[in-house]
């Protein structure tokens, strides 16, 4: 079945389809853009999928990449972030992937599998140093929710000796911009407001 008949598959069953609510917001990486629903999908978590393989616990990206122009599937919160091929045009998959997504959450089926989502939950850091609480400080307050805004997150690793590891997921990462991002902006916050901050670095996924 093509993409296009199962959104339309999808909109055919008896339920209250305008009651949720999708709408899309452009990122800095021209291949990748944000699906934002009125719904949500992973309160205080986000799960990045870069690929079918990582997509098998999650029902909602497995499917998502049965599309065959998608690449990418990051999740957070209220939000799904998709990363097309260099060959599709946004405009002609945007209202398919819309209804798909629109159904999928009407439904209620299941974003995450269990055993997946308890992972998730239980791996969220927890971490006592004084170093490591200021950064995690910073990064929750001020730029978190920016990051979000451009359909990824950011999620800190480790410090050692003043450099500061960092993961971008999402829309971040692989952004032509996120080079300039990570050092003009999250680097450059750091070291003026933690003192013995040298570098902030991200690690690849």
């Amino acid at each position: 079945m093509s993409f296009v008949k199962k959104a339309k598959a999808q909109n055919m069953n008896e339920i209250n389809l305008n009651a949720i609510l999708i709408y899309t917001e452009s990122t800095p990486n021209p291949a990748t853009l944000k699906f934002v629903s009125n719904k949500m999908l992973l309160p205080n978590l986000s799960i990045d999928l870069p690929d079918e393989n990582a997509a098998k616990e999650s029902p909602l990206a497995s499917e998502l990449f049965g599309f065959p122009f998608v690449r990418g599937v990051f999740i957070a919160n209220n939000f799904v972030t998709i990363t097309k091929d260099d060959n599709t045009n946004w405009y002609d998959v945007i209202p398919s992937i819309r209804a798909f997504l629109q159904a999928y959450i009407a439904h209620e089926k299941k974003v995450l599998n269990d055993t997946l989502l308890e992972k998730l939950k239980a791996d969220q850091p927890v971490y006592d140093g004084t170093d490591e609480q200021q950064i995690i400080e910073v990064l929750d307050k001020y730029i978190k929710p920016a990051v979000q805004m451009d359909g990824g997150a950011i999620q800190f690793k480790s410090v050692e000796d003043g450099v500061v590891t960092v993961q971008l997921q999402g829309a971040c990462s692989g952004c032509p911009s996120a080079t300039l991002t990570l050092k003009s902006g999250i680097e450059a916050m750091l070291k003026r407001m933690i003192p013995g901050i040298k570098e902030v670095v991200a690690e690849t996924i």
